[in-house]
C-alpha cells in the first residue's frame, strides 16, 4: 500500500461522518484531505442554510470543480481523500472524470441516526430534517462493485480500519 496512490471519495448523506472519517483516513494514509463542502458556491451555501435542497444544476459546477481537484492529484500521481456526498450515480460519474479509478467509501446510516447527528451540529450550514429527507430521497446507493460500504454505527476508527483492509483490493494497478 505504501507505493500505491489512491484517490478516495468518502461519500454519504449529510450527517454520515464524511468529513470526520475522511480526515481520519487521510491522516492514517499520510495524504491530502479535501472537504468537498469547502468548494460549494456562496449561492449553494445560502440555499442549504435556508433549508432549500440543492438540485442537479446547483451541484453540477461544484462536482466539476471537485473532479478537477481529483484530476490534479491524479496527474501528479498524488493520493487524496475527498469528502463528498456523491449521492447519485451521475454525480459519481462526474467525479470519475478526474480519475476513472476513484475508490469510494460509502457511509451508510439509518434516518434516525442521521437526524440525531444533524441535530447536534451547531456550526454547519446543512441542518434540518427536510434537508436530510431530500438527500435520502436523492441517494442512489452504490453497488458492491462501485464502493466499499460501512455502517456509521461503528466507531470512526473501526470504519477506517475496515476500509483500509479492503483498500489494496480496490486499486486496479496493484
Amino acid at each position: 500500500m505504501k507505493d500505491a496512490t489512491y484517490r478516495i471519495v468518502v461519500m454519504g448523506v449529510s450527517g454520515s461522518g464524511k468529513s470526520h472519517i475522511g480526515a481520519l483516513l487521510a491522516s492514517r494514509l499520510g495524504v491530502a484531505f479535501i472537504d468537498g463542502d469547502d468548494y460549494h458556491s456562496p449561492a449553494n451555501v445560502d440555499k442549504m442554510a435556508n433549508g432549500i435542497p440543492l438540485d442537479d444544476e446547483d451541484r453540477r459546477e461544484w462536482l466539476e470543480t471537485l473532479a478537477g481537484l481529483i484530476g490534479d492529484h491524479r496527474r501528479r500521481d498524488a493520493s487524496l481523500v475527498l469528502a463528498c456526498s456523491a449521492l447519485k450515480q451521475r454525480y459519481r460519474d462526474i467525479l470519475r472524470r478526474g480519475d476513472s479509478e476513484l475508490v469510494f467509501l460509502f457511509l451508510e446510516g439509518e434516518r434516525e441516526q442521521l437526524r440525531h447527528r444533524l441535530a447536534e451540529r451547531e456550526e454547519h450550514f446543512f441542518r434540518g430534517e427536510a434537508m436530510l429527507d431530500s438527500q435520502l430521497h436523492d441517494l442512489e446507493p452504490p453497488g458492491e462493485s462501485e464502493a466499499v460500504s460501512c455502517r456509521i454505527g461503528d466507531t470512526p476508527e473501526a470504519i477506517v480500519e475496515a476500509f483500509l483492509t479492503t483498500l489494496p483490493h480496490c486499486h486496479r494497478d496493484s
